[in-house]
């Protein structure tokens, strides 16, 4: 089993995130559509996002779509100083501002709190000994903004007395973290004084209804995901709070967009919305399709061009369908390879390991790395098959149209999907590959991998024809159309 050299996370965009390139792929295609505020003068868009921004495409793409149609865009972000993106102002080459807010940081704020957070940490590491580690991709550093837990902690641990500690300790800090994230894009906000406030996601809402109070903006809500039914693990208050906040502030909203027909739906029937939320998928921008040649899995994992390779394109992590993927390579022919690109947890790449000795397929399994976002489509290209499973552990991946699907069929691959319902429509109604139960075990995998492998040309050929039709260009047309409706004082 091949490994990648040791690759910091911050040093890893999670898709097609490079500034440039996105500046040069609109090419100012857009310029046309300039937006302008009901008394003719400039609009001021503040974005905000519960990240540090860098390597948020969905986020980076709509900047510089409003940025080029005439905007003054401001994005408020978080801090993250330990990866390089501290407190301030930057400003990108299309003349997006980013704007990163104090993060909480426990080791400056109470050194002898963070001191006690790293005994609980290694008390709870011996604790839990050999045990698997929790389903959670989350990050635990005191200094740092976690992000929410996913999925159960291991049942060991989490009855112990020192994991419910953690637990409730996790909770309050992630707690406070999102409160001193609210007060400073309030206060920053409110100065800025923007005409339209574009809430990423249900935890920029409380912060985005403040202020829009203070200066009248309206706001539009973009829901990256199912909020309310995303994979954390249970809590007794949050979900009910969450609740509240997004009903009230998509009923505030001007406009509401989102990533997939299914999640549009929830939210018009579950809101009882007058208007449909507008579907805007996160696509990559427009560009030629690569040569096969130009790829980079078959040097990086050492094959022949004799070998087929099975592409994972994306962060190595749970509920991405890799263990389930690891199964069926043992019910397919042993010149089959499954090459992972991407960044993983060292925690989660020994499951990885583990999960290939198993199946006795740890010399067809390759751990080759990541890549710069804007050279994902690139590097994959020399793939026979991509495979997009994202596990349904809950309503929202149910609903998913995974970055990686599109990405796979801009690099001109074939597919093999789970028959999630968005997925599943992409991929019939461009027969770019082909669909599998996600009910139907490690072998109904393998023989829609072995389906497309058979005969892959045709699928090849109607992902070059869907990349030209799927593209950021296409849903920035439906963003700027919300926009104008939104700047002319429309409501949803």
């Amino acid at each position: 089993m091949t490994d990648p050299e040791t690759v910091p996370p911050e040093q890893i965009p999670d898709g097609d995130s490079d500034p440039g390139q996105l500046e040069d792929a609109l090419g100012g295609a857009l310029r046309e559509a300039q937006l302008r505020t009901k008394d003719g003068h400039i609009p001021r868009v503040a974005i905000l996002v519960y990240n540090d921004a860098h390597a948020d495409t969905r986020v980076l793409k709509t900047a510089a779509t409003l940025r080029e149609a005439g905007c003054e865009v401001r994005i408020l972000a978080v801090a993250r100083e330990r990866a390089g993106y501290p407190e301030g102002s930057e400003t990108l080459p299309n003349g997006v501002q980013i704007v990163r807010l104090p993060e909480f940081q426990l080791a400056r704020s109470a050194p002898w709190l963070a001191d006690a957070y790293r005994w609980v940490l290694a008390r709870l590491r011996r604790v839990a000994g050999a045990e698997e580690p929790a389903t959670s991709t989350t990050s635990t550093h005191p200094t740092s903004p976690p992000t929410e837990p996913t999925g159960t902690p291991a049942p060991a641990v989490a009855a112990k007395p020192v994991g419910a500690l953690l637990d409730v300790w996790l909770r309050t800090y992630r707690t406070v973290s999102l409160a001193i994230y609210w007060r400073a894009a309030i206060s920053d906000g409110v100065a800025f004084h923007p005409d339209v406030i574009h809430a990423n996601d249900g935890n920029t809402l409380a912060p985005a209804m403040r202020i829009a109070r203070h200066t009248g903006a309206a706001i539009v809500y973009d829901a990256h995901e199912l909020w309310r039914r995303r994979n954390v693990r249970p809590r007794p208050v949050a979900p009910h709070v969450e609740h509240l906040l997004e009903r009230l502030g998509i009923r505030r909203a001007a406009a509401v967009i989102t990533v997939s027909p299914s999640i549009a739906t929830w939210l018009h029937r579950t809101y009882r919305l007058r208007r449909r939320p507008q579907l805007v998928r996160n696509i990559p921008p427009a560009a030629p399709v690569p040569d096969p040649a130009t790829g980079v899995l078959r040097e990086r994992a050492g094959l022949a061009a004799t070998d087929q390779v099975i592409a994972y394109g994306g962060r190595i992590t749970t509920s991405r369908g890799i263990e389930e993927t690891i199964d069926a390579l043992a019910h397919l022919p042993v010149h089959v390879h499954l090459v992972l690109l991407g960044y993983g947890e060292e925690d989660y790449l020994a499951v990885v390991r583990r999960r290939a000795a198993e199946a006795g397929v740890s010399d067809r399994v390759h751990l080759v790395g990541a890549v710069a976002s804007h050279e994902v489509a690139t590097a994959l290209a020399d793939a026979d098959v991509s495979v997009v499973y994202v596990r349904p552990t809950c309503l929202s991946y149910e609903f998913s149209l995974p970055n990686k699907l599109f990405e796979s069929i801009h690099a001109g691959l074939p597919i093999v999907a789970a028959d999630l319902p968005d997925t599943k429509t992409v991929v019939t109604e461009h027969g770019v590959g082909a669909v599998f139960s996600v009910t139907g075990g490690a072998e109904d995998l393998a023989a829609a991998i072995e389906r497309v492998l058979a005969d892959p040309e045709p699928f090849r050929e109607a992902a070059q024809a869907a990349a030209r039709e799927l593209t950021w260009e296409g849903e920035a047309r439906v963003l700027l159309g919300e926009y104008e409706r939104v700047l002319a004082g429309v409501r949803t």
